[in-house]
């Protein structure tokens, strides 16, 4: 099954005309949820129903990483920051990992309950505590305990039925800038990332991870692209040093660290060219109008590889003991 390339949003809780139509069309492969767009479970199973009615291969994914990012609350355990993960592995690593293994598990169950596919988790990004917009949702400042905890999450979103995507590759804890509001430059050598931040991605990359997302951060020392449009990062180093062959889905275009590439189809265009398999284009709809007119215009292209997202069944009537268990793990690590 062949799957489109742009990953879009909805502006509310219900699904108009407009996006029905938007959704309907082949090169729109990805819909991306927000706090706006939820209120309860119920209004959520209802919007999920309207979009699988007309598009049941369409690829849901949200960011429930939990703490500050979760975007689903109401109805939905409240996930702690992974940085507690981290402080508890400082004292007890194997039962750190195994709540590890239940909080991917139980953060993927209770979304696979509404058939959204994808959480864009996890993190794994080094915290070395300078950057605000990464910080507490990290899992570690230590590769070593960052790889055992996020390498357990992991497998239980993959118990769950969930495939797991790693951000932002090779790394975004570095910089103290916000790609969301300026491009960050990293001035470290390939050498310096090789010996921390790029360790957890290798590893979890042999562990069987789905998809990555890369930054919008620039690696001057590297290259003068941000990671996301640098046929280097995501052919040379991903692809082909670290035999990656899962989904790349670019980081949102509509940040200002992906500005550097131009308007949005072009932005669009340097991130497919780059080796991105599907573009995520957010809280702008003109931008997304932009995009779609792009694709368009552009010849089909054969990727199977986005399918490979689609979330598998998951029995929660079997799993009522796992869930109680593991809500109780969230609430212990607050």
């Amino acid at each position: 099954m062949t799957i489109g390339a742009l990953m879009l949003d909805l502006e509310g809780t219900q699904l108009t005309d407009d996006e029905a139509k938007t959704l309907q069309q082949p090169e729109v492969g990805g819909l991306i949820l927000f706090s706006r767009n939820y209120s309860d479970p119920d209004q959520l199973q209802s919007l999920m129903t309207s979009i699988r009615v007309i598009r049941p291969d369409l690829i849901v994914a949200v960011d429930q990483e939990g703490g500050r990012v979760q975007r689903f609350r109401k109805g939905f355990t409240a996930l702690p920051p992974m940085a507690n993960l981290g402080k508890h592995y400082q004292q007890d690593p194997a039962a750190a990992c195994y709540a590890a293994k239940e909080l991917g598990w139980l953060m993927a169950a209770e979304l696979r309950a509404y058939d959204i596919d994808i959480s864009f988790a996890p993190v794994l990004d080094i915290d070395w505590q300078q950057c605000s917009v990464i910080g507490d949702r990290a899992f570690a400042s230590e590769p070593f305990a960052l790889i055992g905890l996020s390498t357990a999450f992991m497998q239980g979103m993959h118990e769950a039925g969930m495939a797991a995507t790693g951000k932002h590759f090779p790394g975004h804890g570095w910089v103290g800038a916000d790609s969301h509001l300026e491009l960050p430059i990293d001035e470290r050598s390939e050498a310096d990332l090789e010996a921390a931040d790029l360790k957890p991605f290798k590893s979890l990359v042999s562990s069987g991870l789905d998809a990555i997302m890369p930054a919008h951060v620039v690696y001057s020392q590297i290259d003068s692209q941000p990671a996301g449009f640098s046929h280097f990062w995501l052919q040379e180093k991903l692809r082909r040093q670290l035999g990656f062959n899962g989904v790349i889905f670019s980081d949102d275009l509509t940040m200002e660290g992906a500005s550097i590439a131009g308007s949005y189809p072009e932005r669009c265009r340097r991130a497919l060219e780059a080796g991105c398999d599907m573009v995520l284009v957010c809280n702008h709809p003109d931008a997304a109008k932009e995009v779609l007119a792009f694709l368009k215009q552009q010849p089909s292209s054969q990727n199977p590889r986005i399918s490979s997202m689609r979330g598998k069944p998951l029995a929660l009537n079997e799993s009522q003991d796992r869930l109680q268990q593991a809500r109780q793990i969230s609430a212990n690590l607050f």
